[in-house]
């Protein structure tokens, strides 16, 4: 109110009756920020013009100068009042009355606080000072006692962590230690029980090779005696069991006994006793009849009066290299069931039999005619009546002529053959396989062994009309080149066999890599143009299972790893490298880190393989088979080998490092072992064949053949444990006599096949006595030959060298008895 006293006494008078000394307050609070020069002139104005119109209409802005007021519009024209609820004008007296005391009380607090501050002298200046410096002090002591603590904190972590640390070394000291106690009880525990079974082994050893001597001694209480040790030295036995009667047991279990006999044995066995004559008789039993086994013995009478007897019965028929007449072979037809019929290896084989033979047995499956004099005329018979036909073998039948292969196509036709056999056929031209092609468009299997005529054309025009064939054999055509696989590309195949051909390069795999890629067989033997190239092309089939590439000395380390690092090395099951003499120790180290499903592996003759890679074969787990012989192996690679205990084959031929204690040693780890090659190892002795009598009595294969320093009382040790025996090679041991052969006549009864070359000291009489025995049997009682590196009285020829450049001359025939023996297995 101090800026109304200039004012007329007129308008303090109207002021004071209106009591609205704060409205003027306010208007000239406004007048002074807008008309600075004469406020007071324009606020009487405006005190008129509210005398005169009253305080209704009193407006906000009225207090600015006109030309100062904002370009704007009135806010009474906008919503604010339906926003509000004002009627009238947005001020009311009573806001401004609140602003302008909050505005002026606000700036007398402001101006008094600060008049205060200075005018108002210090009096207690000092307290406050030594206050702050006991803050002050207050302050530093917490952070120094702050950086302690820190400094502090952390090297109680750091005792913390080594104190951690040294538990946990002496807990790793402890576990090891622990760990060591626990080895070493477990090995002294292993060890003991090692040597206990070994004990038991020997032990029991002993009392058999004891009851094998009185049974030889006292034949006539053989069975008795047998009877009696068997139970005595039987684990676990419930009591003695008086007597076994086969008759009792299940007719299906009678019958399963009897399918392992052969058809000598069961004629034998009808002749025991009327019971066992009534199980003979089985219908099932005769199902199948194979009269090969006793072809050197059965007569006509025998075969007609069987094939009269179970005629309804008979389903398959076997007569390989059975002597028979035509009034004989004319009972076959009686066999209206017959499926499968086998007449091979028979020279009184006729046309006019295969009439009888066809016309009475049409639903033949399987037919075999190899190595018979058929014609044409036959020819022509087996469309006309075996129109279910689907094998045929006319290997080595060389009378029919391509004419012969047109009348496959009469009357219904060959059109379900799926397998074909035309090895050594070399009367066949192309004009032939168009017949063959143009009458069995469903083949499937083909196999053309020893035919040199066989060419590229042949095969072109066989597939031309044959798009089925999955499987070929192709061994002796060695005109057969890369064009073929071409030809065949048409083909879904799945399995190839060539064997001894010279135009086949790497080109032909690179067809079987883009054309063939369900392929799973691949037989490429000996195979001279065959590379490390060639292994590449293969890497990437992931069907692959069996490779068979021995002989092709141009493959080695380099090829083998560019095949194993390819998705086939899952997958590959059998590899057979043999004479490769590239490969070495780097190949067997890739094998056991990428085969693991390899159950085969052949290695034979690969020199540079030595005992380091020995010890990589045992980290391929699912091995069973493996062949090192002519390998540079010796006893230390037989003991690292030990480690493998699902091995049931190995081949240590010519292996001139192993003696009796790499035998040994290997034997009392290989208790599964079922065949063992170790010919022509001199330093063996009868030490090995007592480690396989002991530990191996499993024992199905065995050669020695080569090994001077075997006796008689060694075999006399095999008789009387291995009674599995099924295959034996004793060719070369010069010191065997007629004991051996009376020793496998009374403990091997199983042997089937025994080859006993260049063993002088057995006679005639015994070898000719042994051969009813055996079904195939191999002598001769003259002196080893040169090649086998010692005399007749054992004693050696050359050096080892010299040995090793002689046996090479032989390393053919060698080769091939190796091979025909793998046959028989």
């Amino acid at each position: 109110m101090a800026s109304l006293r200039n004012a007329s006494p007129k308008l303090r008078s109207y002021f004071k009756e209106n009591y609205i000394p704060q409205v003027c307050e306010a208007l000239l609070c406004g007048l002074l920020v807008t008309c600075p020069q004469d406020p007071l002139r324009y606020l009487e104005e405006m005190i008129i013009i509210i005398m005169r119109n009253g305080l209704e209409n009193l407006l906000w802005d009225m207090c600015i100068d006109p030309s100062m007021k904002p370009k704007i519009r009135r806010l009474s024209d906008t919503y604010l009042e339906q926003l509000f609820g004002l009627d009238d004008q947005l001020i009311t007296p009573e806001l401004m009355i609140k602003a302008c005391t909050f505005y002026t009380g606000n700036l007398v607090k402001t101006h008094f606080c600060s008049w205060k501050s200075t005018a108002i002298p210090h009096i207690n200046e000092g307290d406050i000072q030594a206050e702050k410096m006991e803050k002050a002090m207050e302050y530093n002591n917490l952070k120094l006692q702050k950086y302690v603590f820190c400094h502090w904190h952390t090297y109680v972590k750091s005792k913390k962590e080594q104190l951690k640390e040294a538990l946990l070394r002496i807990r790793q000291i402890f576990n090891y230690i622990k760990l060591i106690n626990i080895l070493t009880k477990w090995r002294n525990k292993a060890r003991y029980n090692y040597k206990k079974r070994e004990d038991e082994l020997i032990l029991k050893h002993e009392l058999q090779l004891k009851r094998w001597r009185n049974r030889i001694k006292f034949k006539e209480h053989a069975e008795e005696q047998s009877i009696s040790s068997e139970q005595s030295l039987s684990e676990g036995s419930l009591g003695e069991i008086s007597q076994c009667d086969l008759s009792l047991l299940p007719e299906r279990a009678i019958l399963q006994v009897f399918l392992y006999l052969s058809l000598r044995d069961v004629i034998i066995c009808s002749q025991v006793s009327h019971s066992w004559m009534l199980m003979t008789q089985t219908s099932s039993l005769w199902n199948g009849i194979d009269f090969s086994v006793v072809k050197d013995m059965i007569t006509d009478k025998c075969v007609v009066s069987t094939l009269q007897k179970w005629r309804l019965n008979v389903l398959r028929l076997n007569f390989r290299g059975c002597l028979l007449r035509l009034k004989t072979l004319k009972y076959i037809s009686f066999c209206k069931n017959l499926q499968e019929l086998n007449l091979s290896d028979c020279p009184t084989l006729t046309d006019e039999s295969m009439r009888y033979i066809s016309e009475g047995c049409s639903g033949v499956l399987y037919l075999n005619l190899s190595n018979t004099t058929i014609t044409n005329r036959t020819m022509r018979l087996l469309p006309r009546h075996f129109h279910n036909l689907q094998n045929l073998s006319l290997a080595y039948c060389r009378k029919f002529t391509d004419k012969g292969l047109q009348y496959l196509n009469l009357g219904n036709g060959c059109h379900k053959l799926i397998y074909l056999d035309l090895s050594g056929c070399t009367q066949i031209s192309v004009q032939g396989f168009k017949n063959i092609a143009n009458s069995c468009t469903g083949i499937m299997h083909l196999t053309i062994n020893d035919m040199p005529t066989l060419t590229d054309n042949c095969v072109k025009a066989l597939v031309e009309k044959c798009p089925r064939i999955t499987s070929i054999i192709f061994i002796g055509a060695p005109h057969i080149s890369d064009c073929t696989f071409k030809a065949l590309s048409t083909c879904n195949l799945r399995k190839i066999r060539f064997e001894g051909n010279k135009r086949i390069t790497d080109a032909c795999f690179r067809f079987i890599d883009k054309r063939y890629p369900n392929i799973s067989h691949i037989y490429m033997v000996d195979c001279k143009g065959i590379t490390d190239g060639s292994l590449k092309s293969l890497a990437p089939l992931k069907q692959l299972t069996v490779l068979n590439l021995a002989n092709c000395v141009r493959i080695g380390d380099t090829g083998l790893k560019q095949f194993l690092d390819g998705p086939v090395s899952t997958r590959i099951r059998e590899l057979n490298l043999s004479n490769c003499i590239n490969l070495g120790d780097a190949s067997i180290v890739k094998l056991s880190e990428r085969c693991p499903n390899l159950n085969y592996l052949s290695l034979r003759n690969c020199e540079h393989l030595t005992d380091l890679g020995i010890e990589y074969i045992v980290n391929i787990p699912n091995l069973v088979s493996v062949d090192l012989s002519g390998t540079d192996i010796s006893n230390e690679g037989l003991m690292i080998l030990s480690r493998h205990r699902k091995l049931k084959d190995l081949s240590l031929s010519e292996c001139y490092k192993i003696t009796d204690i790499g035998i040994q040693a290997f034997c009392k780890g290989s208790l599964i072992l079922e065949h063992l090659d170790v010919s022509y190892c001199q330093q063996l002795s009868n030490e090995i064949i007592k480690a396989l009598a002991i530990y191996c009595s499993n024992l199905t294969y065995l050669s020695i053949a080569g090994c001077p320093k075997i006796t008689d009382s060694a075999m006399e040790l095999l008789s009387a444990k291995c009674h599995y025996l099924h295959i034996l090679d004793v060719s070369g041991c010069i010191l065997l006599t007629d004991q051996t052969l009376e020793n496998l006549q009374i403990g091997c009864k199983q042997l089937r096949i025994l080859r006993m070359q260049y063993c002088r000291l057995i006679s005639k009489e015994a070898a000719m006595k042994m051969s009813s025995i055996v079904q195939q049997q191999e002598y001769s009682p003259n002196d080893p030959p040169l090649w086998f590196g010692y005399d007749c009285k054992g004693k050696p020829l050359l050096e080892q060298q010299d040995t090793t450049q002689l046996k090479g001359s032989e390393l053919s025939v060698k080769e091939s008895t190796y091979s025909n023996e793998q046959e028989a297995v």
